[in-house]
């Protein structure tokens, strides 16, 4: 399994990135030993999450995320909190 997630971090800016190993990464991030963004942002939230069977699919996914503005990025986020409200 793959995950896009979508990560807030503490200026309120929006990082985007794939993994196969979602609570691994995300310790990661907040240990700032992931990215140079995430780094200097400290901590990270996750916001957003996406699983694909492939990661193929989940690398392209990741690309069209990164791909739209913030305004799009908040949107996608706040369908799924919708969603997620729905399920619950």
């Amino acid at each position: 399994m793959c995950y896009v997630y979508i990560l807030e971090c503490a200026d309120n800016t929006l990082y985007t990135g794939w993994t196969i190993n979602l609570d691994r990464r995300i310790k990661t991030h907040n240990k700032g030993k992931a990215s140079k963004y995430t780094r200097a942002r400290l901590p990270v939230k996750l916001v957003y999450l996406e699983t694909f069977n492939s990661k193929i699919a989940a690398q392209r996914r990741e690309w069209e995320i990164k791909q739209m503005s913030r305004k799009d990025k908040l949107m996608l986020i706040k369908n799924q909190s919708k969603l997620n409200q729905k399920i619950n």
